[in-house]
C-alpha cells in the first residue's frame, strides 16, 4: 500500500473509506521489515484477509493494531485515522470536545485518544537544535494581582522555549518545556534534551543562564520590544493561543503533550505532505498507552 501524502481531506476520505482500509495501511506499516510473533518469537507466518498476521508456529493470530497506539480503539480505526489527521494538519488547534461533536464519540474517550496522539508526537531528542537558537521563558494563566515579570509566587504553569533559525532567518524548529522555575538549574534538562552544544545561542539578560554559559556559547542582549526577539515572542503568542483552545485546566504534566503537538506539526510545516504518514508511522512503534497511566500522570 502506498504511502499517503498531503492534506486534501477528499484525498484522505477517498484513501481510507472504511476500518478496513485503515487496518491494510497499519499493517503494511508494522511488518514492513518482516514478521516477529508477539507470542513466541517465530518469524514465519502470514498475513490473513483480516490484515492479522499468523504465526506457523503457535498459531496465534496478532491484529494490526495490537502492540501501537491503536491498541483496543473502541470508537473504530477510521475514526481514530480521522482524529490523528486532523490534530496533524489543522493550522490551529482542536479540543476534545469538538472532536467528540465531529465523531459522535463522548468527550472523555477523545481526550485520552488525543492524548495517545500526542505521545506519538513527542521529541526523539536526536536531533538537538543547533546554529542560531533563540529562548526565552514565559507563563501560561490568567492575570494575578501584583504578579509581574518572572514572580516565582504564582500559580501559574511557568515554561522555557527555543527557537531555531534557517540560514535566512525564518523559524525552523521549536521546543517548549515546563520549568519549575526560573534557575539555571531547571533549565539545564531543557539545554540538554533540545540544543546543541554547538548552537550559537541568545538569551536576554536573566541571571539564570549566566551559569550555563560554561557549557554552552551563550550572548546575552537586553530584551526590547519590537527591535529583538520578535519572533520567539511570536512563538509564546501563539503557544498561549494554542493552549486556549483546551476549555479546561492543563495539568503542568499534560501541558509537556500539548507543547509537544504543538512542536511537531511546526516543525514539520516545510514537510506538510508526509506529516500524517509520519505520525502513524510512530502511532505504530509505539506501545500501547492505557487509561490507568495516562490518569496516573493527571493525578501525579
Amino acid at each position: 500500500m502506498e504511502k499517503f501524502e498531503g492534506q486534501n481531506i477528499l484525498d484522505f476520505m477517498e484513501t481510507f473509506p472504511d476500518d478496513d482500509a485503515c487496518k491494510a495501511y497499519l499493517a503494511n506499516l508494522k511488518w514492513q521489515d518482516g514478521f516477529k510473533c508477539s507470542k513466541c518469537g517465530h518469524t514465519k507466518g502470514c498475513l490473513r484477509g483480516d490484515h492479522g498476521y499468523f504465526c506457523y508456529s503457535c498459531h496465534h493470530v496478532e491484529s494490526a493494531t495490537a502492540g501501537t497506539l491503536f491498541h483496543k480503539v473502541k470508537f473504530g480505526v477510521r475514526k481514530a485515522f480521522c482524529i490523528a489527521f486532523e490534530m496533524a494538519t489543522l493550522s490551529k488547534g482542536i479540543s476534545s470536545i469538538q472532536i467528540g461533536k465531529r465523531y459522535g464519540i463522548r468527550q472523555a474517550t477523545a481526550w485520552y485518544f488525543m492524548q495517545k496522539v500526542r505521545k506519538a508526537m513527542e521529541s526523539s531528542e536526536k536531533w538537538p537544535m543547533s546554529g542560531l537558537v533563540h529562548v526565552d521563558e514565559f507563563v501560561i494563566g490568567g492575570h494575578e494581582e501584583r504578579k509581574q515579570g518572572r514572580s516565582y509566587n504564582t500559580n501559574k504553569t511557568k515554561a522555557i522555549v527555543g527557537v531555531e533559525f534557517n540560514e535566512k532567518k525564518n523559524i525552523k524548529r521549536v521546543y517548549a518545556q515546563v520549568i519549575d522555575d526560573y534557575s539555571s538549574d531547571s533549565f539545564i534538562p531543557f539545554f540538554k534534551q533540545h540544543i546543541s552544544k554547538d548552537a550559537q545561542i541568545v538569551t536576554d539578560k536573566w541571571t539564570g543562564y549566566i551559569p550555563l554559559k560554561k557549557d554552552y556559547n551563550i550572548t546575552q542582549i537586553r530584551s526590547s520590544p519590537k527591535k529583538n526577539f520578535e519572533k520567539i515572542h511570536l512563538i509564546i503568542h501563539q503557544i498561549k493561543t494554542w493552549i486556549r483552545t483546551v476549555p479546561v485546566h492543563v495539568s503542568k504534566h499534560h501541558m509537556r503533550a500539548y507543547f509537544n503537538e504543538y512542536s511537531f506539526r511546526i516543525n514539520r510545516s516545510q514537510f506538510g505532505d508526509s506529516i500524517f504518514h509520519k505520525l502513524i508511522e510512530r502511532m505504530v512503534k509505539q506501545e500501547p498507552l492505557y487509561h490507568s497511566q495516562i490518569l496516573q500522570k493527571l493525578n501525579e
